[in-house]
């Protein structure tokens, strides 16, 4: 019986810390005493108690006029789990449900210089496996939907820096192969969001995809649907979006409030 009431003493002391953290998470001043039990809904007694362990963690720092923040702690654990985080595995249930949903091939990208790399990939078991989107994969930025992506988000100086370096090769009629096209392709993106690859790559082949960004709003990698022309749907470009902000949530991307 003891040891079942030490358990939900403990139990409740942590849920109270979490409370406090998440005041001083909302309010980005030093916040008093008085606010943080109001806003906690805990007795200053109580508040008081739990801070001054926490400020020994130093996941919380006391300033010299009794206000308090978030502790360098928090930091140093944040960078932590930042450091752990594989990508591939925690995109991989979004992927697999995206891929159940819509039946079609989904891609996860990132970019390395001036190509994309697919490192993760679940097959539609419907057509053959395309070389450029196999795991390991690589393609220039500018012939696929994911690589537009990482070009949109680059400014224009860099994107005619890479025009120049790269001379915009095609694969196939389709392909943008002129900086002024690629320009106008890069800015619907920028508006919309959503990137689409037109038979660009492989004659035959439609691509939709959408970014992932993580905590600090970087553009780290591509997700995208791939299928044959006769059966893509530009209406996939919603439940795309839905599972890469999903991803992005995921690594501590907060959405931007929407403008009305």
């Amino acid at each position: 019986m003891a040891e079942q009431q030490a358990e939900k003493t403990s139990i409740q002391v942590i849920e109270r810390m979490m409370s406090l953290l998440d005041v001083l998470a909302d309010l980005p001043d030093p916040v008093s005493l008085k606010v943080l039990a109001k806003n906690s809904g805990l007795h200053p007694s109580t508040a008081h108690r739990i801070l001054a362990a926490m400020s020994s963690a130093a996941l919380v720092k006391r300033h010299e006029n009794g206000s308090f923040t978030l502790g360098v702690r928090l930091l140093e654990l944040g960078n932590l789990v930042k450091s752990r985080i594989n990508i591939r595995q925690l995109a991989l249930p979004y992927m697999q449900q995206l891929h159940e949903a819509i039946g079609e091939a989904v891609n996860l990208g990132i970019r390395h210089e001036d190509e994309i790399i697919y490192v993760e990939r679940t097959s539609s078991g419907r057509s053959l496996l395309r070389v450029v989107y196999l795991v390991g994969g690589r393609a220039p930025l500018h012939l696929t939907s994911v690589g537009k992506l990482f070009l949109a988000a680059d400014n224009a100086a860099d994107v005619r820096a890479y025009a120049h370096r790269t001379g915009l090769p095609g694969k196939t009629p389709h392909s943008l192969t002129r900086l002024d096209a690629l320009e106008k392709e890069l800015d619907r993106i920028r508006r919309h969001e959503v990137a689409f690859d037109n038979e660009e790559a492989e004659i035959g082949l439609r691509c939709i995809a959408a970014p992932v960004r993580d905590e600090e709003n970087r553009l780290v990698a591509g997700l995208s649907v791939s299928a044959p022309s006769d059966r893509h749907n530009p209406d996939w470009a919603k439940p795309i979006k839905a599972a890469a902000e999903g991803i992005a949530r995921a690594l501590g991307h907060q959405q931007a409030p929407r403008r009305s």
